[in-house]
């Protein structure tokens, strides 16, 4: 659930005529994370489950044959659903993808589907993306050939074997596309950055140039951003960790002009630390624009000659950005 891209869900809702019945669905959670149940497609809700008095989950509904998603208020699980279906879930909610398990009319399907998730959780996408252009490639058909071949083998419903195959196909094809994103990043890296002049939240404005003779780690961020707003404890830390040394902090907010008052405002409130500054018109910077950004937030590591480091720096979550920025700094 926390890699780059997930392999194990492109939301296929299949059109296949409703039968003149029901499915059953019901669930026995430990530790649960909530007393509601949500069975989604995409980013319409279903059907809603209430637990009952012993805390346990039971519905009768009519369902469209296809792939969903159960939220249960923290994480997800996939679940192929259709009429005539008895299924029944149970797992244990502090170890959701390890625990879930299904029984009943239906459960080839789904335990299937919850075994694909576990092992496309040890997938390791960071390190495919880190390959050249001849080994990605040989290591998403030997990805693809893996999950073709699976699906193949089992014995499930034929039409989950091929909504599942059309998501492979279109997953590989996203991977693809985000490799090469990946590539056009790191064409920065070893070239000397592009100089900025930005407003500082403490007055007057900031230059690149000016911060040169130290490393500086820029973060791109906005205060609409749900993932940069994660970022920002973490990032606490590392300017807290990295006290003293010989680098920058450098938060640079890419909010519209009709926010700018409203990111003044964040800045101050929950007390953000290194430099801050605003872009203004973004998408007219230089800086911006030579570095292709077309998503946030994004990270972007400069040495202290004003070269790129990595155009495409890890986020403060990450714990490989502390190690990195330990061998230049120690």
């Amino acid at each position: 659930m926390k890699k780059i891209v997930s392999f194990i869900f492109t939301v296929l809702v299949s059109s296949v005529a409703i039968a003149q019945e029901n499915m059953t669905f019901q669930a026995e959670i430990a530790n649960k994370n909530g007393n509601t149940l949500f069975i989604n497609s995409g980013r319409e809700t279903i059907q809603k489950i209430e637990a009952d008095a012993k805390g346990n989950f039971k519905a009768t509904f009519p369902i469209k044959e296809g792939l969903y998603q159960l939220f249960d208020g923290a994480e997800y699980a996939n679940l192929y659903l259709k009429n005539g279906y008895n299924l029944k879930m149970t797992m244990d909610a502090t170890k959701f993808d390890e625990t879930i398990a299904f029984s009943g009319n239906g459960a080839a399907e789904n335990n299937f589907l919850a075994k694909r998730t576990l092992q496309e959780n040890d997938i390791d996408f960071q390190t495919m993306l880190e390959l050249d252009a001849e080994g990605f490639k040989k290591a998403t058909e030997e990805l693809k050939a893996t999950q073709i071949a699976s699906l193949e083998a089992s014995k499930i419903d034929a039409n989950l074997v091929d909504m599942l195959k059309k998501g492979t196909e279109a997953n590989v094809g996203q991977l693809q596309q985000y490799y090469t994103m990946t590539l056009a990043k790191k064409k920065m890296n070893n070239v000397a950055a592009p100089n900025f002049d930005y407003e500082n939240h403490k007055g007057g404005k900031t230059t690149l140039e000016s911060l040169k003779g130290k490393y500086v780690y820029v973060d791109l961020w906005a205060t609409w951003c749900g993932p940069c707003r994660a970022e920002i404890p973490s990032l606490k830390k590392m300017e807290t960790d990295f006290h003293g040394k010989n680098i920058e902090f450098v938060s640079v907010s890419v909010d519209a002009e009709k926010d700018h008052e409203k990111w003044k405002t964040f800045v101050t409130e929950k007390e953000l630390g290194g430099i801050q500054l605003y872009a203004g018109k973004a998408e007219l910077s230089d800086f911006i624009k030579a570095f292709e950004v077309n998503s946030i937030p994004r990270f972007i590591l400069i040495d202290p000659k004003g070269v790129v480091v990595d155009a495409d720096a890890k986020r403060p979550s990450d714990p490989r950005l502390q190690e990195q920025l330990n061998k230049l700094l120690n």
